[in-house]
């Protein structure tokens, strides 16, 4: 019934470090990477009670309000629209599958599970997929569209807190939750502890800072400046963004086995030779450019008291890095899976 993906960007062995592959840059040297790749449509929210719906608005974006502050980021359509397209992003690096896990086809997935489903469209597209599934999409905030797949509900919750589901599921998936989970240990145990034995976990999320194979990422670039400064505001409100190369440690700690980590590459911009690297490239610096201001505005604002006009002049400056093809850096995405040994 599942296939894993075929695209994965080196041969890995369960306990083996993953190996990073090189990016060959292109000759040319075009500049001009702002353009519109087109536009996502947005969700519709779901009916829920108006204290939940009672939004936060800060800087000209809107936040949620179930747990206010738990989550940095906006819940606003722009954003919404942002994460629809890192989804067909993610898409395209896992060349059309929505999870790399080595699932056998004759494996039944009954009940699963999408942590921080977001605008929900991984778990609509995973219940279309697999109509056999019961899927629970859970997030802080009721950002999910009313009509959906029949076998698909969507709950507004903090997963954080102690989970109450009454019965275990078979896959559990998450991604892009760095900087919003507090306890990745205890996401892990629990995880653990809510799978039927034989079950899957798959977690994909980026690393940051920033990496370059050639030297031509500066130290004292402002993408650089922009990251370091911002991961001292994250810390300071009490979260870490630093996370993704701990995931296959804690997996392993909680419990699971034939723990897998896989590294892909996002380029900062259509500067790699290959084509499909390139492409690549062209969409994840859309769905930079279009986060960079969402996903920064509460980290500096609020964790390190900065004015917005003083992030903006940073901000200026990151795009135009972002944007140039002489600099050739990427972002790692790592995805790790593990199974839930079969006799626990």
């Amino acid at each position: 019934m599942c296939n894993p993906s075929d695209a994965a960007p080196a041969t890995v062995v369960p306990g083996a470090p993953a190996q990073v592959p090189q990016i060959e840059p292109e000759a040319d040297t075009w500049d001009d990477a702002d353009s519109s790749l087109g536009s996502v449509i947005g969700s519709a929210t779901t009916s829920i009670g108006s204290s939940i719906l009672d939004y936060r608005r800060e800087n000209g974006r809107r936040y949620h309000a179930y747990k206010d502050g738990q989550y940095l980021f906006p819940n606003d359509e722009e954003e919404n629209d942002r994460l629809d397209l890192q989804h067909h992003l993610l898409y395209l690096t896992f060349r059309g599958k929505l999870f790399t896990a080595p699932i056998p086809k004759d494996q039944q997935l009954h009940r699963v599970l999408d942590v921080g489903t977001g605008t929900g469209i991984w778990a609509i597209d995973f219940a279309d997929e697999h109509p056999e599934s019961q899927v629970i999409g859970v997030d802080l905030s009721p950002i999910q569209p009313t009509f959906v797949p029949p076998n698909l509900v969507f709950q507004v919750d903090d997963i954080e807190e102690e989970w109450t589901f009454t019965s275990k599921f078979d896959f559990v998936y998450s991604r892009m939750m760095t900087g919003s989970m507090i306890n990745w240990p205890k996401f892990f145990s629990q995880s653990f502890e809510n799978l039927n034995p034989g079950g899957w976990i798959e977690v994909v999320d980026i690393r940051l800072p920033y990496e370059s194979q050639d030297g031509t990422l500066k130290a004292d670039s402002g993408i650089h400046h922009w990251i370091k400064t911002g991961i001292t505001g994250v810390n300071a409100l009490g979260r870490e963004i630093h996370t993704a190369h701990t995931y296959k440690e804690r997996m392993i700690a909680a419990g699971f086995e034939n723990v897998t980590e896989v590294i892909y590459q996002w380029p900062t911009n259509r500067w790699p030779k290959d084509k499909r690297m390139k492409e690549l490239g062209m969409w994840a610096l859309e769905n930079m450019l279009s986060s960079l201001e969402g996903t920064s505005l509460a980290i500096f604002t609020r964790g390190l008291g900065w004015s917005k006009e003083r992030l903006d002049v940073l901000l200026a400056e990151v795009r135009r890095e972002m944007k140039d093809t002489k600099i050739h850096a990427y972002a790692p995405i790592y995805v790790v899976y593990g199974q839930k040994p079969k006799e626990t």
